[in-house]
């Protein structure tokens, strides 16, 4: 929903303005809320109005407002955003708007535009000459653009209370381990099928737990399914995955029967160094030294994934992104077409996927810690739903539910 006040001032009541601009309202089934009224108390005093309009587009919330301009209302957000131009790369100009998650529209010259590639806490880039706005990360700014300065010209879509109370909505935002997870995933199960269906995708995010937990199994299923589209997570997912797949152990604990191997420490590390000297994971792949698990499964399906590396990985493999800046631009491509977004057991990489992606994404946070989904709500991804739960249960539901 969109919003915004028009007012209204004259002799509202004798004839019968105020009543008129409601009924217009009305009819072309919008909202209001009357935030003030102050009516005159002699024949000669006029009287004032200020009322919120609420439409289900921003283009329908100006088919309303050029309606009740016609009958003598004055919009109070009509103006255009103000612009200033960047003087240095990376750094913008003081008073600038800084963006949310939520879908935004900006006044361009009197013409409403929506901002692509809505995302926190970013200036907007505004092309005056062709009508169009978009986020930009403050690192990333150039010279001689021009960005929006302070808050005028600009709409954020409210969130629609009526949409609230379906999907998602028995979840709620809260986090509890009291709530009866079996439905939670089954409804997550029809999202994810109608997403699909409509041709979104559905992004995984996921920590290393899901490989200890031996829940590799059926992510990798859900792969070769078809019902995963991108994948986020970091070099130690893919080095035990690996690791799994050459020595049937994570961590050195033999995935069969939970018992540590000879030697184990240096599986991974043995891991590792077999993808490096094969030059990357497509290549143990192709070589067919990696024949299963979740990077198989990505690789052998061409599903796209980012594995962004950290001050603690050990290697890394050849496949990860160790410039962070880097693979935050690399997720941010990846997250393009994404409705659904799935993290699981890692609290760093949700946090971080959660600030790239619009509030229109489904977000469902799977961990054992509670505190990981409320640090992810406090961080601004106010869309995530939690289910508190072992990751190889979580995997091993949705799997039954999708495939059988």
């Amino acid at each position: 929903m969109y919003t915004t006040d028009i007012e209204l001032s004259g002799h509202l009541i004798d004839t019968m303005l105020l009543s008129r601009v409601i009924d217009a309202i009305a009819e072309m089934d919008a909202e209001f809320t009357l935030r003030e009224t102050r009516i005159g108390r002699a024949a000669s005093d006029t009287s004032y109005a200020r009322i919120e309009i609420a439409g289900s587009t921003c283009e329908r919330l100006d088919e309303v407002i050029d309606r009740v301009k016609q009958l003598g209302a004055t919009p109070i957000d009509g103006q255009p955003v103000t612009l200033a131009t960047v003087a240095k790369d990376g750094v913008c100009p003081d008073g600038f708007y800084s963006s949310t998650n939520i879908e935004t529209y900006v006044n361009v010259a009197g013409k409403w535009v929506p901002v692509d590639d809505i995302e926190m806490d970013c200036a907007v880039v505004v092309d005056p000459v062709n009508f169009a706005a978009r986020c930009c990360p403050v690192g990333v700014l150039r010279r001689g653009e021009q960005v929006i300065i302070g808050h005028g010209g600009v709409r954020v879509a409210a969130m629609d209370k009526a949409a609230e109370e379906q999907g998602f909505s028995f979840m709620g935002s809260d986090v509890s381990s009291e709530r009866q997870k079996s439905l939670m995933v089954e409804e997550i199960a029809r999202e994810i099928r109608a997403a699909r269906e409509r041709g979104g995708k559905v992004l995984v995010v996921a920590g290393p737990a899901v490989i200890h937990t031996g829940a590799g199994k059926h992510l990798a299923a859900l792969i070769h399914a078809g019902y995963v589209n991108v994948f986020f997570a970091g070099n130690a997912v893919a080095v035990h995955d690996v690791e799994s797949a050459l020595h049937g152990t994570s961590l050195g604990v033999y995935m069969k029967d939970g018992t540590s191997a000879p030697m184990g420490h240096m599986h991974h590390l043995l891991a590792i160094n077999r993808i490096r000297d094969l030059g990357g994971l497509r290549q143990a792949v192709d070589a067919g030294v990696l024949k299963e698990g979740v990077m198989h499964a990505l690789v052998t399906n061409n599903v796209p994934f980012v594995l962004a590396g950290s001050i603690r990985d050990d290697g890394p493999l050849p496949d990860v992104i160790t410039d962070s800046v880097l693979a935050q631009d690399a997720m941010r491509k990846g997250i393009k077409g994404v409705e659904i977004a799935l993290m699981m057991s890692t609290m760093l990489h949700s946090i971080a996927t959660g600030n790239l992606l619009p509030a229109r994404v489904k977000t469902i946070c799977v961990d054992i810690n509670p505190a990981t989904v409320t640090k992810l709500a406090d961080r601004g991804s106010h869309q995530a739903v939690g289910i508190v739960s072992d990751v190889e249960w979580f995997l091993k539901e949705l799997r039954s539910h999708l495939i059988g």
